[in-house]
This record gives C-alpha cells, sequence and structure tokens, in this order.
C-alpha cells in the first residue's frame, strides 16, 4: 500500500496567513505526522511525502511524483481560510459518493471527525472539486482541508499539540480503515 502524502503550498508558496500562522507550515507539520503513525502503527504501508522541507512544488510536480511513483491514494493536506469554521474534504467532481475514491473520502472524513469530536470541530462534510491534484492523479484522491486559519477559535485550536495530533491521527486511522491496513 502506498500513499502519497501532499503537504500544501510550500517555499514562496505560504498558502494562507492569519493569528501567526502560515498554511505551508501547518501541512507540513500535519504531513509528517500522519507519515509517523501511518509507518509506525501499521503493517504493509509505504509513504512518500511530496515535499519534507519548506520549498515550493508545481501543482504538476506533486501529482506528476505520485503518478510515477504509482501511489494507491494522494492525500493532500490543507488549511482553509475565509472566515469559515470546521473541517471539510474533497473527492474530484466527477466522481460520486459511491464510487471508489468516494468511499475512501467518506472513511478518512469520518475517521477524523471522530478525533476532531471532543474538541467541537463543526462537520462542513464531504465535497467534490475540480482542482488539479484531484483530477490529474492517476489514483484515488483526496483533499482534507482542516479549519479556518482566519477564525480565531480556528487558528487557536491549530497552535495546540493535542488538537495537531488528533487531525493526523484521524487522517491515518481513515486511510487504515479504507485500506484494510492491520496494526503492528
Amino acid at each position: 500500500m502506498k500513499i502519497f502524502i501532499d503537504a500544501g503550498h510550500g517555499g514562496s508558496d505560504s498558502g494562507a496567513v492569519a493569528n501567526g500562522l502560515q498554511e505551508k507550515g501547518l501541512t507540513l507539520d500535519l504531513g509528517r505526522r500522519i507519515e509517523n503513525i501511518l509507518v509506525n502503527e501499521f503493517d504493509g504501508v509505504s509513504v512518500k511525502m511530496g515535499r519534507t522541507d519548506d520549498y515550493a512544488l508545481s501543482l504538476s510536480q506533486r501529482t506528476n511524483d505520485a503518478n510515477a511513483w504509482a501511489a494507491d491514494l494522494f492525500l493532500s493536506i490543507h488549511i482553509n481560510a475565509g472566515g469559515g469554521t470546521g473541517y471539510e474534504d474533497y473527492r474530484y467532481n466527477s466522481l460520486s459518493v459511491n464510487s471508489h475514491t468516494g468511499r475512501i473520502q467518506s472513511t478518512i472524513h469520518h475517521a477524523v471527525m471522530v478525533q476532531l469530536q471532543p474538541f467541537g470541530v463543526r462537520d462542513r462534510g464531504t465535497k467534490s472539486a475540480n482542482f488539479h491534484v484531484l483530477r490529474e492523479t492517476n489514483m484515488s484522491a483526496v483533499l482534507t482541508e482542516t479549519l479556518f486559519i482566519d477564525t480565531v477559535a480556528d487558528a487557536d485550536l491549530l497552535k495546540q499539540v493535542d488538537f495537531l495530533h488528533a487531525v493526523a491521527t484521524g487522517h491515518a486511522e481513515g486511510v487504515a480503515q479504507a485500506f484494510g491496513l492491520q496494526r503492528k
């Protein structure tokens, strides 16, 4: 089982910035946490990080790397902005909720929400969109948006280590459930 983790943004592309936080740093932190949980707690999983430090990658570089590696799942990690609150995730808009990717998305979504429930995080649902990383990947792809960096209450959660651990655990548990990974 090969999981490609795309930590959104990086380098000169900071992503959303607000409340003393930068999306690019949070996505890399979460990506590394998810990788650590998957590799150390589950059998038969290989993880490749799209980026391992603070540098820029084009969208094509991200999808080309995942396609060349023949990943089984492309998991793109993001933090939202725009004044809302809560967690949501996306699949490519030509895929139904009942598609293979839709079922993976639903499993990851549920696992994340279980972990975030103690924090009172709003469930914004599973959605679809025509994003490059969802459209140009040859494997199932899910893009997650955890909280809103420009909402103070959400940003306060994003500054807490226990919250970041819960987010990563939810992502890793969802991937493990979706692909039937066994614990070590």
